[in-house]
């Protein structure tokens, strides 16, 4: 069926804002927009920061001896299948709690977000995860690190929800993806932080793993006292009804008085926004491609095994038969490669487009992850470690798979899903994708060491054949967004050879 709103004078529009008006926005990028998105952004390094800790710690004898001694001997023990040494559900339960806690959090973080704004949520998230950093570094008790697992949840549910939202909205059209993808190179700093403060901190004795996750306390005071001082967005200021402190806050990051079309995109979009009262409902009518997409590319992103690879870096390495340092060291290799390919992507994002970084990138991930699971696979036995030639292969091919990962389905994972829905669904559908996201990232989290000593090197193979799946989806029905001002993302859909059948028809 056709969704038409009411415009004034009577006529009918479909929804979301449907009036190529683009070419008549105006405005530079101006200090004061960089300035607010690099600090919402800083948000993202305590997503990032605890992806990379997390499996730094649990590489920690001494934390191993504290909380997994059952682990911790199986660990020592030579004879011990080497997929299966870390093997352990309470270990990974440790991990993926987290992302559960997140997962329900993000619901709560939703209606808050659409009816307070953006920089609220931001400051609660970081405020969280300041409380859970604390109890993490001053644990007696697995329930105690389990309680501080949770508030981290919480602050990741509500900056995950928040952030990206804000980015996309603060930005000019013609550097959405660039200043977007902030958020994603925050993350993989936090990862490359953490990497490095596990390599540091794992030559200082038993209180080595409080520190790494004491630390967490740092990106998370950054984040809340940042979100005291950001402005809210003008979308967000024109959906609560201060349409002339959005427009100054529009005048202000664009650098122009002459926002006149922006600003009416602004108000076509928050008028339909206030209308609707069940957003989640409203997304099933009226933004089902938009739904699809706030499903299928996170749980896409997961699915690339990284996240698994992030997680368990030492893990995995010291399971090949690395030692100790040396695995933390790989780790760390692994989050600067991501750094800089986060950059990569930066740069071209706005210039290549979303599609043709999806696609290339996907390619590559397949070409890696296939010699991985054959080198383990010929070279790698339940009782024997990889040579040192095979050892340094192993991690110059994951470190490429990391690279591709880094420019194309890492930062625009978030970037897509977060520019595609009208103001009305833009923060339910903001929600739906973080809940997939970490969702699917508690799956892998708690399933992934069962995998490894299950799968063996078939777990690479099975990661290939979904990178496989994803790369085709983007090939048939991801449209380029590339240049599409956010408020016009309806006419988009309307020209996709597939999804016009589903936006346009009739009833």
């Amino acid at each position: 069926m056709i969704y038409l709103r009411k415009m004034a004078g009577g006529a009918f529009a479909p929804a979301g804002v449907a009036k190529e008006r683009a070419e008549l926005y105006q405005g530079k990028v101006t200090n004061y927009v960089i300035i607010a998105c690099i600090v919402a952004a800083v948000g993202g390094s305590i997503f990032g920061y605890d992806i990379g800790i997390s499996g730094g710690v649990t590489s920690m004898d001494a934390f191993l001896k504290e909380f997994f001694p059952v682990v911790y001997e199986k660990k020592i023990r030579s004879q011990e299948n080497n997929y299966c040494k870390f093997n352990d559900q309470g270990l990974a339960a440790f991990t993926s709690s987290l992302y559960l806690a997140g997962l329900v959090a993000t619901l709560f973080a939703s209606p808050v977000t659409r009816k307070y704004g953006r920089r609220i949520s931001i400051i609660c998230g970081g405020f969280s995860f300041l409380v859970g950093a604390v109890l993490n570094a001053t644990a007696i008790s697995f329930v105690m690190l389990l309680l501080g697992r949770i508030m981290l949840g919480v602050g990741i549910g509500f900056g995950n929800q928040a952030i990206p939202l804000y980015l996309s909205e603060m930005a000019p059209t013609h550097l959405r993806g660039g200043l977007n993808m902030m958020f994603q190179l925050a993350t993989t700093l936090g990862i490359l932080s953490a990497n490095m403060i596990n390599y540091g901190t794992s030559k200082l004795g038993q209180w080595n793993w409080r520190l790494s996750l004491g630390l967490a306390a740092v990106p998370a005071l950054l984040m809340t006292v940042g979100g005291i001082f950001l402005p809210e967005t003008p979308n967000s200021l024109i959906e609560q009804g201060s349409k002339e402190k959005g427009r100054k806050v529009l005048e202000r990051i664009r650098g122009t008085q002459n926002v006149d079309a922006e600003f009416e995109d602004m108000i076509d979009a928050s008028e339909l926004a206030n209308s609707i009262k069940h957003p989640f409902k409203n997304i099933l009518k009226r933004s089902r491609p938009q739904l699809v997409m706030a499903i299928f590319m996170p749980m896409f992103q997961i699915l690339t095994g990284i996240n698994s690879i992030l997680f368990y870096a030492p893990v995995l390495f010291q399971s090949m038969g690395f030692k100790r340092n040396a695995s933390l060291y790989s780790s760390a290799l692994t989050g600067a490669v991501l750094v800089l390919s986060t950059l990569v992507s930066i740069v071209t994002v706005d210039k290549l487009g979303r599609r043709v970084l999806l696609i290339v990138g996907g390619v590559l991930m397949i070409i890696c992850h296939i010699i991985v699971g054959t080198i383990m696979g010929l070279k790698f036995g339940d009782d024997q470690e990889l040579s040192k030639s095979y050892s340094v292969g192993v991690v110059v091919v994951i470190c490429i798979f990391v690279a591709a990962f880094g420019w194309s389905w890492g930062p625009l994972g978030w970037t897509v899903p977060s520019e595609i829905f009208p103001l009305e669904t833009r923060s339910a559908g903001q929600s739906i994708t973080v809940a997939v996201n970490l969702f699917f990232t508690f799956i892998m989290a708690q399933s992934f060491l069962s995998l490894l000593c299950g799968l063996k090197y078939g777990l690479f193979l099975f990661f290939t054949g979904w990178i496989t799946v994803m790369t085709i989806f983007v090939y048939i029905l991801l449209p380029e967004t590339k240049g599409v001002p956010i408020e016009e993302m309806m006419l988009m859909w309307q020209k996709h050879w597939f999804w016009k059948k589903i936006v346009l028809e009739k009833s």
